[in-house]
């Protein structure tokens, strides 16, 4: 049976997006499949919140299967839309394991039958209610009223109430300083044991859980894009990636070139007028990069003229890090029309997005939700579902870690992702000057990171009397430590090793071997070895090793099954080793097959209650009608999780195979048997690939370590 939750708001204005976001984020952690499902949307164009949930969450679903009627339809005849709205939604829960039904938006159907209208359709559906009720300037008395009152008109259409969310609550709104908890109040509830103030009173007795979501300036922050759509702009030149980015203001750039720069502040939208633009553009770009002044989220530029054709030559040449949008609107029109906006879920608005899955996610108790909704998670582990495991874990953790390439953008940018996603503390390496620069050019917000420089003198030379004492069998004096430390890679390592940081994460920009390297002089433990966690479809498979050894012998090959199983249980995988070879059980002989019999009986010895199979081939390991014919009777053929190469070259082209051939997602190399954990980027990682890697990082931390937060 499909299990469902209807989000639905008692009002316009109430930031129901956010809590749809966090129950697909929710939900796509326990099943296969989700679903969105929107009962009415407006005719002729697709729907942003749709479009943006399926862009998120990757959702295999066309856009039509997720709509159900038109408003038109539902003025029209309003029990045949209420037909139509029912079949669709159970022609789309066929397909899914769970399915977020999304309400209205209060601009059609009527505002003041709005809500009973949502309350009907989820009777008929049969879902579960998560009410959302606004604390937008109001009393926690009034709060409390508009609870109950929207409680009672649920109950009074027969609609189930799952929980109540109070949105855009804020401290100055009476409610007292424990909104900030994400407390549940009332029946069931689960999130914390403080109160919300007056709030929490007036809720007590209240038959479900109450939570509450502070107000969050930047998600009423408008994107550019939504500027450019909100003016009828077009996107003329720059950074059209910059589209994205949140406008953190308005100015009517209506003086000159030094006034502007004068007033201007972070994330201002600067509205300029297309005939003063050859004059100012240059100017603004240069200062849009230059150190010291703010950046701009975007130029918009008014009137429709074009510029004059050597400086649009001039400009189509630069570099220009920020979008610039032309209207055909006046300024004094333009103005009036962004002023106006509000932000609001596309699928461009990755920032917004984050601060919203966050946001629910620290303050709504998902586990107490979902025991409601009596939803059970799956065996099967999808590629999201193990993504969101981590960021759960790491995010539980709050880790400190270090990011030697602290210039690098694409390090950047994952930096923005983590911290709005609330993952692990950050400390980045590099000029603070110039990564000040460099983040402004791309538009990230780092706030909340540290910022560090391998120079610091206090620092340099506390570890180069550190690694000089550690490597004086090597010969190395403090004077040559001095410069050696200085190295990224060598200075982030001897932070976390002197407990400055729990992990390190490198590599966009570095070599395998540059990265490692320290972390094999100072932290290692045995015989380092790594793992890819292998996302198919369906499951997730443990390669080792595949990175780091080229020729294992049976002893090496030993202590690297038994650090990948050990690697795959800390991360919720049932260790089924697989000893790799070209042949299965005793049909093959030689150096090769032997070296992995060998390996496979000390596996045996040290540890018996793990198990092992070996030598195996990867068919009789991982297909159960192949292991009945080869190796009937095995508790290990047909159903290994944990895959053990006999050499770099077969476990190098192993993966690759599998992630090109069978399109999984390699989550690695996760380097094993340090002391603190230490992993490399692929120098062709993608932002996603870096937050996954300082995510796996932060939870590779042992529990009984203390965090560090110097």
């Amino acid at each position: 049976m499909t299990r469902a939750v209807y989000v639905a708001a008692s009002e316009a204005e109430s930031n129901k997006g956010t809590v749809a976001l966090g129950m697909v984020e929710l939900l796509s952690r326990q099943v296969e499949t989700v679903g969105v499902f929107r009962p009415v949307v407006r005719a002729g164009r697709e729907d942003n919140l749709i479009n943006t949930v399926r862009s998120r969450f990757q959702l295999a679903l066309p856009y039509d299967a997720c709509a159900g009627v038109t408003y038109d339809e539902v003025h029209a005849d309003a029990d045949r839309a209420a037909g139509d709205i029912v079949a669709r939604y159970r022609e789309l829960a066929g397909r899914c394991g769970a399915v977020v039904v999304i309400g209205t938006d209060y601009t059609d159907v009527g505002a003041p039958t709005e809500f009973e209208f949502n309350a009907r359709l989820a009777a008929d559906l049969g879902t579960p209610v998560l009410n959302v009720v606004s604390g937008r300037g109001r009393t926690a008395a009034e709060i409390a009223a508009a609870v109950e009152v929207s409680s009672r008109q649920l109950a009074h259409h027969h609609a189930r109430e799952l929980a109540v969310v109070v949105t855009r609550a804020g401290t100055g709104d009476g409610i007292g300083d424990g909104i900030g908890d994400g407390t549940a109040t009332g029946a069931g509830a689960g999130a914390g044991t403080g109160t919300l103030g007056a709030i929490g009173a007036a809720g007590e007795g209240h038959p479900t859980p109450v939570y509450v979501l502070p107000e969050t300036p930047s998600l009423r922050a408008p994107t550019v894009a939504d500027l450019m759509q909100a003016c009828d702009g077009r996107f003329y030149l720059g950074e059209r990636d910059g589209l994205g980015r949140e406008a953190g203001g308005l100015m009517v750039g209506a003086m000159s070139l030094p006034g502007i720069l004068d007033r201007y502040t972070e994330g201002t939208a600067l509205i300029i007028p297309s005939d003063r633009a050859a004059a100012l553009l240059p100017g603004l770009i240069a200062a849009h990069s230059a150190p010291g002044f703010p950046a701009l989220s975007a130029v918009i530029m008014t009137g429709g003229m074009e510029l004059p054709a050597p400086v649009e030559r001039l400009l189509r040449g630069m570099t220009i890090p920020v979008p610039v949008i032309a209207t055909d609107h006046d300024t004094f029109d333009t103005a009036t029309r962004l002023s106006a906006v509000e932000g609001r879920f596309t699928p461009e608005a990755a920032a917004k997005i984050d601060t919203a899955l966050r946001l629910f996610a620290e303050h709504v108790d998902g586990q107490e939700l979902l025991r409601r909704l009596s939803i059970a998670r799956t065996d099967v582990v999808t590629p999201l579902m193990f993504e969101y495991e981590l960021l759960d874990r790491a995010r539980a953790r709050r880790r400190r870690i270090v990011l030697p390439e602290g210039e690098e953008p694409r390090v950047l940018r994952a930096a923005e992702v983590l911290l709005r996603r609330g993952v692990a503390e950050l400390t980045l390496l590099g000029d603070r000057e110039r990564i000040a620069a460099q983040a402004a050019r791309l538009g990230v917000d780092l706030d909340g990171a540290a910022v560090l420089s391998p120079f610091d003198p206090e620092l340099r030379e506390r570890f180069a009397r550190e690694y000089a004492r550690l490597r004086a069998h090597k010969g190395i004096t403090v004077e040559l430590a001095r410069d050696t430390v200085t190295d990224v890679s060598y200075f982030g390592t001897l932070m976390v090793q002197q407990g400055l940081a729990d992990g390190m994460v490198s590599g966009a920009a570095h070599t395998t071997a540059h990265t490692i390297r320290p972390a094999f002089e100072l932290l290692r433990l045995g015989l380092v070895s790594s793992v890819f966690f292998m996302c198919l479809a369906d499951r997730v498979l443990v390669y080792g090793d595949c990175a780091v050894n080229p020729d294992p012998d049976a002893a090496q090959l030993a202590d690297i099954a038994i650090s990948s199983a050990r690697t795959a249980a800390s991360f919720g995988v049932e260790p089924r080793v697989a000893m790799l070879s070209y042949s299965t059980g005793a049909s093959g002989a030689g150096a090769d097959v032997d070296k992995v019999r060998q390996a496979t009986e000390l596996v045996r010895r040290r540890h018996p209650d793990l198990p092992v199979e070996g030598p195996i081939q990867y068919d009789a390991a991982i297909d159960p009608a192949v292991a009945r014919a080869k190796m009937p009777g095995s508790e290990v053929a047909g159903r290994a999780t944990v895959f053990v190469v006999p050499d770099l070259n077969t476990g190098n082209n192993l993966y690759k195979a599998v992630q090109r051939s069978a399109g999984a997602v390699a989550v690695g190399p996760v380097l094993q048997n340090l002391r603190k954990p230490v992993n490399d980027l692929s120098r062709g990682a993608t932002v996603a690939d870096i937050v996954t890697t300082v995510a796996i990082t932060a939870a590779q931390v042992r529990d009984d370590e203390p965090a560090t937060h110097e």
